[in-house]
């Protein structure tokens, strides 16, 4: 009984699903409106009689078959010879054409339905309104704009704007709105070289053939929403001088934009091209948005020109995508893309605006590139936070490393330690919801019942994100978008997790102002020669000004003059190097001379008021090496000789006599700092006041640090040293 159950239902699944397949075609049949053949007797009625649409005289081929293909040959020509003559026919309004809903069976030749004229003014045809003179001179106006800027259509403007009045420079002009919705186009569609002065609509229709558009122009704003070109389609040189609206379109085959100029802006959301997407010297004045992109084969953007913001977000790149020579004056919006293959802007100009924005970007280095210039495109990706984007900056830090671009990999390396010094300092300063107390709630600007409401969710539940407090009845969203940049949601932390992470803070700090976090070679040497400088002339004043009572110890004009020139030149340089490479030079000038200024002015102004009474007032503090005197690299140096007897041979002390002897204090500086110079020069080991040996050992110890700084940076700027730490 079971089994004949079993069968009866079976049999019963396998009927359901036979008429389900049966009459699918039938409903889908149905739900298509009922056309009728369009004969010429139709025709002319409809001709004599227009309706009104939208203010608008409109002829009215709505839910037609119209039959253009060759075998109908009497048809065809009337069919063109009628539309046109009720088209063109002089009037104080132009007439539309309305083809919603129709078939059109053969090749449809739109542009024999305008009318031709000259691009002169002189030379316009009388039946045009003063508006439409005023549409066409628009149409001129735009060329020599396009001439005067070198733009990609100049060279079909000049073919326009000739000389030679007899040249058959004519344009098609069509006069009235053209309404093409859901109109279906079993042949190919011609609409070259014609300029529409109204509004064109093809929302939804189906080209099934090739359609040509290319040097059209567009006066009014365009839409081919939700069409679907199943052939190639050409807009090759087409100007859109208003909105131009292809969003959620099906681009089957080749769609060629080459050259294409969008004066408004251009919507492209949700368009589907499944082979090569041409906007090869595309010229885009609006917006170009292009969210939600499906390109299954390559997209070429070469010499395209931007001038206002690219729309990328959520787009899918399946094969290359080339903006090789194009331009940027607004921000690239690369927000969620999911680059697969190979993404080149090679020799691309972005403006000082310009940025490419790439917070969630899917892009995975092992599979996909991401090309640009060499120390160019690492400068502009730009991501506002760190969260969420850690995998996607070192993703991109690899692409660059493995195309040996190592400047680009460091500046995205910069760019996340920036990051984390911004959450870092998030953390130290902002209020931690899961900890804070009613009162500072409160003293934030919470009312005391959305302050004990927080409390209270809290003890059941921590806060994982400030994001958790919109759902709490209480917390209204202006609250929340006036306090949340001052909130976070982590977890507790006590006095000296806090203080270790403020440490963290001023290391990190340190290192991005002065190295640009070891990426930036000559920052880094900007820091050094300023410091040098400096130091030097700090020991040249110790030693060489000592007293004015009783008996005089200070230097000549001369030694003066020098030292102080070449603090000048050597500051110059420095400061010239640090001012070009430092994200912000002012603060890192700041921080260098918090390092070096204070404690030694201090520990100067000590001495001086102190004054000096020891032995040997008359010699240098500062001892040379006489047996050898070539450059040396000193590692292991001290600043003060030992107290062996016999080391007091081999150093001498400075002459004060000799004109170029200023020129040692520099040179102790930069042993002390770097551990390099022409002569061992030290501190003697007698009769030596502590504040100068002090003032010395604190150089010498800086050194330390700024050696290692410069060897860390050199690690990561050197291609050859950086592949051999960097690449496993």
């Amino acid at each position: 009984m079971n089994n004949h159950l079993r069968y009866f239902m079976i049999l019963i699944a396998i009927i359901a699903l036979v008429l389900s397949v049966l009459l699918f075609p039938l409903t889908t049949f149905a739900a298509q409106p009922d056309r009728i053949p369009l004969t010429l007797e139709i025709l002319q009625e409809r001709l004599k009689n227009p309706i009104l649409k939208e203010g608008n005289l409109t002829i009215d081929l709505r839910q037609m078959v119209i039959d253009l293909r060759p075998e109908n040959t009497n048809f065809r020509d009337a069919f063109y010879k009628l539309l046109r003559k009720e088209l063109q026919k002089t009037g104080a309004k132009p007439i539309g054409l309305d083809l919603t809903y129709s078939l059109i069976q053969g090749d449809f030749l739109g542009n024999e339905l305008g009318l031709r004229t000259p691009l002169y003014a002189q030379a316009i045809a009388p039946i045009f309104t003063a508006t439409e003179q005023e549409q066409l001179e628009q149409l001129r106006l735009a060329c020599l704009e396009s001439l005067a800027t070198a733009l990609p259509d100049a060279q079909d403007c000049k073919s326009l704007l000739g000389a030679d009045a007899n040249t058959s420079s004519n344009i098609i002009v069509f006069r009235g709105v053209l309404t093409m919705v859901q109109t279906r186009f079993n042949g190919e569609v011609q609409f070259g070289n014609t300029f529409f002065l109204q509004s064109v609509d093809t929302q939804g229709a189906n080209f099934l053939k090739t359609t040509n558009w290319s040097e059209t122009r567009f006066s009014r704003p365009v839409s081919f929403h939700s069409v679907t070109f199943h052939q190639p389609s050409s807009f090759q040189k087409s100007i859109f001088f208003d909105k131009a609206n292809f969003k959620q379109s099906i681009f089957q085959d080749l769609a060629d934009f080459k050259g294409a100029i969008f004066a408004n802006n251009g919507n492209f959301n949700e368009v589907k091209f499944k082979q090569i997407a041409k906007f090869y010297s595309s010229y885009w004045q609006g917006n170009a948005d292009f969210s939600d992109v499906n390109f299954t084969n390559q997209a070429q953007f070469n010499q395209a020109k931007f001038h206002q913001f690219l729309f990328l977000t959520e787009a899918t790149f399946n094969q290359s995508v080339i903006f090789r020579e194009a331009e940027f004056n607004q921000t690239v919006e690369l927000r969620g893309a999911n680059i697969l293959n190979q993404a080149d802007f090679s020799d691309a100009k972005f403006a000082s605006t310009a940025f490419i924005n790439v917070p969630g970007l899917t892009f995975n280095s092992n599979q996909a590139k991401i090309l640009g210039n060499s120390g160019e495109i690492g400068k502009k990706f730009s991501i506002a936070s760190l969260q969420g984007n850690q995998n996607i900056l070192r993703n991109l830090s690899q692409n660059f490393r493995q195309q040996q671009q190592i400047a680009d990999a460091n500046q995205l390396e910069y760019t996340k330690q920036r990051l984390r010094l911004i959450e870092l300092s998030r953390r130290l300063v902002a209020a931690n919801i899961n900890s804070a107390s009613v009162s500072n709630l409160i003293n934030l600007g919470f009312s005391s019942t959305q302050a004990t409401e927080i409390i209270q969710h809290r003890q059941i539940e921590l806060f994982h994100s400030i994001n958790e407090l919109l759902t709490l009845a209480d917390i209204d969203l202006d609250t929340y978008n006036k306090l949340s940049d001052r909130l976070i949601a982590t977890e507790p932390i006590f006095f000296g997790s806090w203080l270790l992470q403020g440490v963290t803070w001023l290391l990190l700090s340190v290192l991005l102002l002065l190295s640009g976090y070891g990426t930036n070679f000559w920052l880094v040497f900007g820091v050094g020669g300023v410091a040098i400088a400096y130091f030097g002339v700090l020991f040249w004043l110790v030693d060489r000004y000592r007293r004015l009572r009783p008996i005089p110890i200070i230097p000549t004009y001369y030694e003066t003059i020098s030292i102080l020139t070449s603090f000048t030149v050597i500051a110059f340089f420095s400061l010239l190097a640090i001012f070009r490479n430092a994200e912000n030079p002012w603060l890192t000038l700041l921080c260098l001379l918090i390092i070096i200024v204070p404690l030694p002015i201090i520990l100067l102004w000590r001495l001086y008021q102190q004054g000096r009474y020891h032995d040997l007032m008359d010699v240098s503090y500062f001892t040379e090496d006489g047996t050898l005197r070539q450059l040396r690299l000193l590692i292991g140096r001290l600043p003060v000789i030992p107290r062996n007897p016999t080391f007091r041979e081999r150093y001498m002390s400075l002459l004060w006599d000799r004109r170029w002897n200023w020129l040692n204090y520099l040179d102790f500086s930069l042993n002390n700092l770097v551990r390099l110079g022409f002569n061992d020069i030290r501190l003697r080991d007698q009769h030596l006041p502590g504040i100068i040996s002090t003032i010395a050992w604190y150089q010498w110890s800086l050194g330390l640090l700024y050696v290692t700084l410069v060897l860390w940076t050199l690690s990561r700027t050197i291609p050859g040293l950086n592949l051999l730490i960097y690449l496993k």
